[in-house]
């Protein structure tokens, strides 16, 4: 039974070369039938390891090498039927229903700003802000 699904963005930052990405994962939390809890990610519509996981975080865009995520931004999904009184619409003819977003482009994971970029810190310490590429993540 599926318990909780949610729309997480997920940001990473290079411990190496200091570059900062962002990536958005679909989380569903599922409850088997032995009352285990277990927990699925998706991006782009294929199944991914949970990126909060050294074997799941994706490499660097730059040097290529991995480093754990950290959830900045989570929208949750409600699950079938809702609360009470939530809107509901009965669909009648189900290939006929709003048949333009069987066609409609995906959403892609990185279809959005990508946060400032932070480069390797300078002679005080400090991480000097890199402006980033116009378009970039779309």
């Amino acid at each position: 039974m599926i318990t909780e699904l949610a729309l997480e963005r997920v940001e990473f930052t290079c411990g190496h070369c200091w570059h900062q990405w962002s990536m958005d994962y679909d989380v569903q939390h599922y409850r088997d039938d032995d009352g285990r809890d277990w927990e699925y990610f998706s991006r782009d519509g294929v199944a991914v390891n949970s990126p909060y996981t050294p074997q799941g975080a994706p490499p660097c865009p730059e040097c290529g090498r991995r480093w754990v995520g950290r959830v900045v931004a989570r929208r949750p999904i409600p699950t079938p039927p809702g609360p009470v009184g939530t809107p509901r619409q009965p669909i009648a003819d189900a290939a006929g229903h709003r048949p333009e977003r069987h066609g409609a482009p995906p959403l892609g994971a990185q279809a959005h700003v990508q946060p400032a970029q932070l480069g390797a810190p300078d002679a005080d310490g400090e991480r000097v802000k890199v402006e980033a590429d116009a378009g970039e993540g779309v």
